[in-house]
Parts: C-alpha cells; structure tokens; sequence
C-alpha cells in the first residue's frame, strides 16, 4: 500500500521561509514522478512543482519559480520542498503526490495523479 506522508508545515511571516517533506513508502518510485499541490480555501487544487524520482527533471509552477525548490533523498525515499520569500498567497494546504510516468513525465492536473498524502496547512502572515 503506497503512502505519502507529509511534514513540516506550520505558521510563517511573509518572507520567511519553510520545508515541507514527504516520506513516501509501498513501492519502487523509479517510475514515478513526484509532486506538490496546494488548495487554498474556496480554490481549486493547483499544481506546484515536480520532479522526476531520478532527479533529472524538474517543472514549477510559475507562482513559485525562483522562491521554491524541490529535491529528494532517494535512500530516504523522501522529497522536500524548500519555500522562501513565502508570500501572503502561499497560505494553502500542501500536498504531496505521486504518479506513473505517462506519455509525457508529468501532468499539472490533479486528476492525473495516482497517490497522495494527507495534507499540510501552510500559513503565511503578515
């Protein structure tokens, strides 16, 4: 059984920063991209960033590029998210999720993901 477990989440200052992890567990991931989403109250959930479990590949959203970093650890089969300059608009619930290759390495549709984890509530203040 495949299971994503986030951390890390928590209260921040806009311009303060956090990491988020995701330790994932059930299967081989070599086949599987791995992501972050978030969901902001009333909003759809939207796509963050991915990243291929190789490390070879990497797509952010623009909303984050330049502020957010994602890696992983493969021998801890754990991927981070580094999120600095965190912005009033980041305050969302984060999601880690995972998703078989397709015909191309990732999707940004939620629906298109096999995998999630319970969730992490990022709060940015001001």
């Amino acid at each position: 059984q495949v299971q994503l477990v986030e951390s890390g989440g928590g209260l921040v200052q806009a311009g303060g920063s956090l990491r988020l992890s995701c330790a994932a567990s059930g299967r081989p991931f070599s086949s599987y991209a791995m992501g972050w989403f978030r969901q902001a109250p009333g909003k759809e959930r939207e796509f963050v960033v991915a990243i291929k479990w190789s490390g070879a590949s990497t797509s952010y959203a623009d909303s984050v590029k330049g502020r957010f970093t994602i890696s992983r650890d493969n021998a801890k089969n754990t991927v981070y998210l580094q999120m600095n300059s965190l912005k009033l608009e980041d305050t969302a619930v984060y999601y880690c999720a995972a998703a078989r290759y397709g015909s191309s390495w990732y999707s940004p549709t939620p629906a298109a993901w096999d995998y999630w984890g319970q969730g992490t509530q990022v709060t940015v203040s001001s």
